[in-house]
């Protein structure tokens, strides 16, 4: 079965929690008399939400639809469009996602984070060479990005080139440890892990985690590896990278267990 789940990492996104009362947000018919109360007498202590920063809002508890209402109210710029496309995506809508993400990159050649999205499109459609593409783009102009790295080495992994992806998983974990595990949902720019062989994915994980000695997360993926169907654990035992876990107690545990069942 299919996995799929699309993280994005939080990058200069708007925290829900700083802007929001006891009161439901406000719909795309009230938002202009919010802002413009804020100046009235009794509410000058009241911040300024703009139509972006209540699209934000909206993205933060998964309303996509109402967030794409006040993103195209909002003033029209590279990262409005990226921002669109994002709520379109994760409304599964591809096209219209690619499409504001080539908005977004029309307005502004350079901006790493929409390149690198509209290669997460392209990777959801399969289209792994076209999706490698627009991750090396993004990556020229954001050197420094794990998630970028993350993406490509999804890519290289979905096309069965497994030194290529690690190669650069190896980058991406080198940037950040914990680039696997992010999880957020609201953000600039997309991680995506579609992986369709979920057991081989944390398998390989794995290995990464173990040859960087970080023994947690090694554990905690060759768990997820068993968990999603892993089955051959005379393997995981004679693997040399897991050499220096097997004499670990929780290893030995993982090993022992009973295999789960997978639904």
């Amino acid at each position: 079965m299919r996995c799929s789940f699309l993280a994005a990492a939080a990058l200069g996104v708007l925290s829900s929690s700083s802007l929001l009362s006891d009161t439901p947000p406000q719909t795309a018919r009230t938002v202009s008399s919010v802002e413009s109360s804020s100046t009235s007498a009794g509410n000058s202590a009241r911040p300024v939400i703009s139509r972006e920063m209540r699209a934000d809002i909206y993205m933060a508890r998964k309303m996509y639809a109402e967030a794409i209402d006040q993103y195209k109210a909002a003033p029209p710029s590279a990262k409005v469009s990226n921002k669109i496309g994002i709520a379109y995506h994760q409304l599964q809508d591809l096209s219209a996602a690619k499409k504001y993400y080539q908005e977004a990159i029309r307005q502004d050649a350079k901006f790493s984070d929409a390149i690198n999205n509209l290669g997460t499109v392209y990777y959801s459609q399969k289209s792994y060479r076209r999706a490698i593409g627009q991750y090396k783009k993004a990556l020229r102009l954001a050197p420094a990005s794990a998630t970028i790295y993350s993406n490509l080495g999804s890519a290289y992994f979905s096309r069965n080139d497994m030194k290529r992806a690690a190669e650069s998983y190896a980058k991406a974990l080198a940037l950040d440890p914990a680039v696997f595990e992010n999880q957020s949902t609201t953000g600039v720019l997309l991680q995506e892990r579609s992986i369709e062989d979920k057991a081989k994915y944390f398998y390989f994980v794995a290995r990464l985690y173990a040859k960087r000695g970080d023994t947690d997360r090694a554990l905690q993926s060759i768990r997820k590896a068993l968990e999603a169907g892993f089955k051959d654990r005379k393997k995981l035992r004679s693997d040399p990278d897991f050499a220096s876990l097997q004499k670990l107690p929780e290893f030995q545990q993982l090993m022992n267990a009973e295999p789960p069942r997978v639904l």
